[in-house]
């Protein structure tokens, strides 16, 4: 059974930087496509990014310029680097494993102004 689990969540200020990680134990890791979603109180879960097998990768407009998405094959991770933070930022991040429709616990992001 595949999990997922994510970290580097935390509290920062408006500006600031946070690198989430997310952790796979699918041995077929490099060939999944991942991705990131976040879910802040009161929202629907909303799709922040991904990340293909061979390396491509989106972004929503709201993140376009200030998050990057990645991927550490050998390591089985999926990353995502978070600059210049603001206050809507603040949500529930979860990865994602599209290729088994699975989703990480969670790890929480709070951007305080």
């Amino acid at each position: 059974q595949v999990h997922l689990v994510e970290s580097g969540g935390g509290l920062v200020q408006a500006g600031g930087s946070l690198r989430l990680s997310c952790a796979s134990s699918s041995s077929t890791f490099s060939g999944n496509t991942m991705g990131w979603y976040r879910q802040a109180p009161g929202k629907q879960r909303e799709w922040v990014a991904s990340i293909s097998s061979g390396g491509t990768t989106n972004l929503a407009d709201s993140v376009k310029g200030r998050f990057t998405i990645s991927r550490d094959n050998a390591k089985n991770t999926v990353y995502l680097q978070m600059n210049s933070l603001k206050s809507e930022d603040t949500a529930v991040y979860y990865c994602h494993s599209y290729t088994f429709s699975l989703w990480g616990q969670g790890t929480q992001v709070t951007v305080s102004s």
